[in-house]
């Protein structure tokens, strides 16, 4: 599996994509999905922010999006399958917003094949749907988005 967007691998994010202007997501192109896919999990989150709040940012989290082939676009500003409770209590996308002084911000877009769909509800956070995707993971991939306001 593979996940591109409009910016490279450990590169800047576009500001388009932050909290400081239009603070959708980036257009993500996934390829490479695994036979007998059934639907994808996306998290998005920020371990660099464990130095300035004390644990990792979970910035996006959506699971059960739906599969049909092997390759998918989810475009800017689309929230595809169900929306998970995030760090800012949302299913919804919220872009890197680093407290300025606190260095470069890495954001790393996770995407999981699964077998099955998962039977959580929207209140679920990152750890449940960890939980419920064990054993359930055909394929995955990972793409890091740096932003930084220093």
């Amino acid at each position: 599996m593979e996940i591109k967007s409009v910016f490279e691998n450990n590169a800047e994010m576009p500001v388009k994509y932050t909290a400081d202007s239009d603070n959708i997501n980036p257009p993500l192109e996934i390829t490479g999905i695994p036979e007998g896919s059934k639907s994808l999990v996306l998290i998005v989150d920020d371990p660099d922010a464990e130095r300035v709040v004390g644990y990792t940012w979970i910035h996006w989290i959506r699971f059960n999006i739906p599969v049909d082939g092997n390759s998918i676009k989810i475009d800017g500003g689309d929230e595809p399958g169900v929306g998970g409770f995030s760090s800012y209590k949302s299913g919804k996308y919220g872009g890197p917003n680093p407290p300025a002084g606190s260095g470069v911000h890495r954001y790393f877009f996770k995407i999981y094949a699964l077998d099955s769909e998962l039977d959580l509800d929207e209140s679920s956070d990152k750890n449940k749907v960890l939980a419920a995707m064990e054993g359930h993971v055909l394929g995955n991939a990972e793409l890091v988005g740096i932003y930084s306001r220093d």
